[in-house]
């Protein structure tokens, strides 16, 4: 008897207490493989939040996959792709959001040729503007010195670590990609030796795009589809996270490089020049509430329920050129109306520093949303009337 086929795309997302997040990102997920022969793969790392139960109630046929403890990023994902019978395989955090023509825009065999290893694609945040680390370069000691101190900001040559050598709308070759999206092909991840499960937090996507690069692939940034990250990386960084980055870029040295004396000073010349640096700016100022909605839908009867729970005058109307920019305004998407694409689509085209935005997904009863890269996401719930009327 002749073997069945694989699955052509095999979407791993590793989940940890971030349930509605999850479920956001698998609605978009179904709707971008609906035709295309994949699986969809949900590796919880023993969340606490009902995650489980919710894939197990809303999306029963997805493959649920229930750790017994919290085994971290990269143990996660090479559990999940373990189980994983797709010739392609895509890692997905479930803070994201994809559009419906994302995967088949990817896997689209002109953008494969024999040398392609990872493939990424352009990350924006929750208020719609492009997230640099979407393509980066490989982080050598000036490369990680430009970026803790921020001199990348100041002029391209000390671009690397951001690949600013490519702009965000032009596709091309980088060296290393993020690991909130990443598709490659399951040889090649089992070639690789999947996520080094020694890593520290930061390096684990930088590890394993470089071993890409060292077997000979090249990694390749596709700007043609964006992808919503919501939990971008903070531009706000205290000194925790400066230690993790240190640790990090250490880590990375010390398995692919030859560690130097050099390489620890910079570092930390680097984060005594941040927390300075980070005095002088104070606290940043706390966002506003919005004070005007508009809410993209056809749906009246679920317009009046959302007024009723911000308690506040909400617009039923189309996005228009006309729209006062002036004060807060905060846009709702209903997904039961509008598809993901469109959201995206929208989102990029109306960001502003006094724009926020906020998703309805289909058939739920609570809006997502983050108002800045900084943010780690915002939950407004409804009144669970919204799914009876939405439905």
């Amino acid at each position: 008897m002749k073997p069945k086929n694989p699955l052509q795309l095999s979407i791993i997302i590793l989940n940890f207490n971030v349930c509605h997040f999850l479920e956001l990102c698998i609605l978009s997920v179904q709707a971008a493989t609906k035709n295309l022969d994949a699986e969809i793969i949900v590796v919880d790392n023993n969340s606490s939040d009902g995650s489980c139960d919710m894939v197990q109630s809303r999306f029963p046929e997805i493959k649920l996959i229930k750790n017994k403890q919290n085994f971290g990023f990269p143990k996660g994902n090479n559990i999940g792709v373990a189980a994983a019978k797709g010739d392609f395989i895509c890692i997905l955090n479930p803070d994201t959001v994809v559009a419906q023509d994302t995967f088949q825009a990817i896997l689209n065999a002109r953008n494969w040729q024999s040398n392609t290893g990872i493939f990424g694609c352009k990350l924006i945040d929750g208020t719609g503007n492009f997230l640099p680390e979407s393509k980066r370069g490989i982080p050598t000691p000036f490369v990680a010195i430009t970026k803790i101190c921020g001199l990348y900001k100041i002029s391209n040559y000390f671009g690397k670590y951001y690949a600013q050598h490519i702009h965000q709308n032009q596709s091309g070759n980088v060296e290393i990609l993020v690991g909130a999206f990443m598709v490659m092909k399951r040889k090649l991840y089992e070639q690789i030796g999947g996520f080094d499960e020694k890593c520290f937090m930061y390096a684990d996507d930088i590890d394993l795009s470089y071993r890409a690069l060292k077997l000979g692939f090249n990694n390749y940034y596709f700007h043609e589809t964006a992808v919503i990250h919501f939990k971008g990386e903070s531009t706000s960084k205290d000194q925790i996270y400066m230690k993790r980055f240190q640790d990090a870029m250490t880590f990375f040295y010390k398995k692919h490089f030859k560690v130097s004396r050099f390489f620890s000073f910079f570092m930390t010349v680097g984060i005594i020049m941040f927390s300075f640096f980070k005095k002088l700016q104070g606290t940043p100022k706390p966002i506003q509430d919005p004070k005007q909605y508009i809410f993209i839908s056809d749906n009246e009867n679920l317009k009046t329920i959302i007024e009723s729970k911000l308690q506040k005058s909400v617009l039923l109307q189309q996005l228009t050129k006309s729209i006062s920019r002036e004060s807060r305004l905060e846009i709702i998407f209903d997904n039961n109306f509008l598809d993901f694409k469109s959201i995206i689509a929208c989102m990029e085209s109306n960001k502003h520093t006094n724009i926020t935005f906020k998703i309805l997904p289909k058939n739920s009863c609570f809006l997502v949303g983050s108002n800045s890269s900084n943010d780690r996401g915002e939950i407004i719930f409804l009144d669970k009337s919204v799914t009876e009327i939405d439905s």
